[in-house]
């Protein structure tokens, strides 16, 4: 089985497996599949309190660590990486717990209704998308725009990125992948990484930048229960931001969601009938 692994950072694997979040330990399979990865874990060690916090909110604080989060200005900046998908602040660790503590339940945080969200791919500029990256773009904004959505997205290219809801780019960094973020305050998670993917088919840029997108929308992966199709059996969690069921989809394994933690590199990069299904229980 060559197999490499899922995060919310994308890794590519060596030869001809990639993955939708980022790892440079990845190992490739020879079924062909694609794992999200997750990056080298750093040696700096987690404060208790923000393992207690996490341990709160249901995650997985086995794997727990530091990374190195990059913007298209060139900063970076620490953070913590969780549920190999999610990369998150102390703080925000820290808040959605107290959160937890002072609510019995906890919900999915999703965009606002009828929100029409700017996204803009980066071009001019030393994070520029490569062409690759620019088609496989145009066509997963066109995955959500065809689906009649009450949010929809107005794509544009450029450097100018700072009043956009969302910036697509590529950071100069090591490996290959992709990384985004979940919803928050009604805004979708602005920063979506893609990074090393210059060799692979446009269909593979257009299937890690919609799922990208997908968790920058609220979208969990669908076999979050497993990870089976990583070959795994490992329950992500509710991380605190939930894992609701959407009514009408399945509680199963999905094998052909643009939303698994894995994929295999012949994919289309388009939404199963089950992913569009989701989207329009969302956002109807």
């Amino acid at each position: 089985m060559n197999k490499a692994k899922l995060a919310l950072l994308l890794g590519l694997s060596t030869g001809v497996f990639i993955t939708s979040c980022s790892d440079e330990n990845k190992h490739v399979n020879e079924s062909n599949t694609i794992e999200q990865a997750t990056e080298i874990a750093s040696p700096k060690k987690v404060p208790q309190n923000i393992v207690d916090a996490a341990a709160r909110l249901n995650l997985n604080v086995d794997h727990l660590s530091y990374g190195t989060f990059y913007f298209p200005d060139g900063t970076s900046e620490e953070r913590l990486f969780v549920e190999q998908d999610i990369a998150m602040t102390e703080q925000e660790i820290l808040s959605l717990a107290a959160f937890q503590d002072e609510r019995q339940y906890s919900t999915n945080n999703l965009v606002s209704q009828g929100r029409n969200i700017s996204i803009m791919g980066l071009t001019d500029h030393n994070y520029a998308l490569s062409d690759r990256s620019i088609k496989g773009l145009r066509r997963a904004v066109k995955n959500y725009n065809n689906l009649g959505l009450t949010i929809q997205f107005t794509l544009t290219f450029g450097s100018d990125y700072e009043d956009k809801d969302m910036v697509v780019y590529n950071p100069d960094r090591d490996g290959a992948g992709g990384q985004a973020g979940f919803p928050e305050n009604g805004l979708p998670y602005k920063w979506i990484q893609i990074w090393g993917l210059n060799e692979r088919p446009v269909n593979i840029h257009e299937h890690v930048i919609t799922h990208e997108i997908g968790h920058a929308v609220g979208l969990r992966h669908t076999d979050w229960f497993s990870r089976e199709s990583c070959g795994q059996n490992i329950n992500e969690g509710d991380g605190g931001v939930g894992v609701n069921h959407i009514k009408g989809t399945p509680t199963g394994f999905d094998s052909s969601s643009v939303m698994l933690s894995c994929f295999n590199q012949l994919v289309s990069g388009n939404f199963n009938r089950n992913d569009k299904r989701a989207l329009r229980k969302l956002y109807k």
